[in-house]
Formats: structure tokens, sequence, C-alpha cells
């Protein structure tokens, strides 16, 4: 889940810091305002994925077929978030924990990790935070209103997502199986397409199913 530190200091959505590890594993920070175009989609997680002795949430990292790459989570919740991101045709690449939004420089300034960031195909981005609506307190609220207000000001989208549909989530993830590099052939998938472009859809799916090879 999002790392959130509060004291008193108020979250506008200028004078934002921005906090990430690049590509080649150095830390980097100034003004949002100013890095905003950084390709956070690629950079490394900010901060580690803990674990200990008697941990209730689960933590691992999701085989994201959009890129071929894992990205990881700290939730089952996190996990179908990144899962449903990975059918969205608009998402083109994720990152997770991709950096920490300051406010301020002073000791004790608020600060704020969000759970990924997205680049969509029409080259916008979208940061979001997972967190289910029964565990978001009022501190949890102003932070992510300031993150939203502070993704806008650069021309960011912002979501904040909850628990996904138990139909819903079951059903990709059962689908996400079949979307790993292992489980595709090109020259039935050609001849699928081709069939169902000159012909009914089942006179299509006949086709492709009735020459199935052997392996």
């Amino acid at each position: 889940m999002s790392a959130v530190c509060s004291d008193s200091t108020a979250l506008s959505a200028g004078g934002v810091q921005v906090v990430f590890v690049d590509e080649a594993g150095a830390k980097q920070s100034g003004a949002l305002e100013v890095l905003w175009s950084t390709g956070f989609e690629h950079v490394s997680p900010v901060r580690s994925f803990g674990s200990f002795r008697g941990q209730r949430s689960f933590q691992g990292s999701w085989w994201f077929a959009t890129t071929g790459e894992h990205v990881g989570f700290e939730s089952w919740v996190e996990r179908d978030a990144v899962m449903l991101l990975d059918f969205d045709p608009d998402v083109v690449a994720v990152s997770s924990q991709p950096f920490c939004l300051r406010w301020g420089d002073q000791p004790g300034a608020r600060r704020h990790v969000p759970d990924f960031f997205a680049r969509l195909a029409d080259g916008s981005a979208v940061v979001i935070d997972v967190r289910p609506d029964d565990l978001i307190g009022a501190s949890d609220a102003e932070v992510f209103a300031a993150t939203r207000r502070a993704c806008a000001a650069v021309g960011w989208g912002y979501r904040r997502v909850g628990v996904a549909g138990a139909v819903l989530a079951a059903n990709v993830r059962w689908l996400s199986g079949f979307r790993h590099r292992r489980c595709g052939d090109a020259a039935v998938g050609g001849e699928l397409v081709r069939g169902v472009a000159v012909s009914p859809a089942t006179e299509g799916g006949r086709a492709g199913g009735g020459r199935r090879r052997s392996r």
C-alpha cells in the first residue's frame, strides 16, 4: 500500500518535489513541475518491498504481458489493480512505487509514494493509488486529494482504486494465464483472424480449431 507521512503542513499543488530512482539506479530529485516529463514508467521502485515475520499483506511481482516485464505489488488488492491495468488497451507501460512526492523540504514534511505510474498510448500519464474504501482515514484522504492536485498541475491523471469486483478479478486472472508468450502461436492466431475476417465467427473458429498442431 501507499506510504504516507503527515504533519500540519498544508498540501498545495505547487512546490511539490519528486524523488525517484532512474533506470541506472541513481537517486534523482527535483521539482515535479520540471521533471514531470521523465519516463517514470521505466524507473526502479523508489523504496524496497519490505518483508517481516508475521506480515499480513502479500507481496510479489506480476508478469505484465503488455511489456513483458515484472511489476511489483504489496497486497492482493494491488495485484488485482496491476492485473487489470495489463488488460487496459490504453495502458502501454506501468511502474510500481515510481517516486516519492514531498510537500516541502523541512523535517517532518509530508510525503507520499503512489502505488503505480501508468503511461498511456497517447503519451499521457496516470498516477494510481490503491486502497480499499474502508481503509481510507482522514489523513489518507487528504494526501490522496493533494496527490490528485499535484498530478493535475502537471497534466497527469490520477486514480484511487479499491477492491476489484470478485467476478471481474477471477475472470481476468484466468485469462491472464493465456497471455504469456509460452501460450502464443502466431501462425494459429493469424489463421483465426483470417478465418473470422472472411467467415462468420463460428466458421472462423472451426477453421482455426480444426487445424490445431500437436506439440
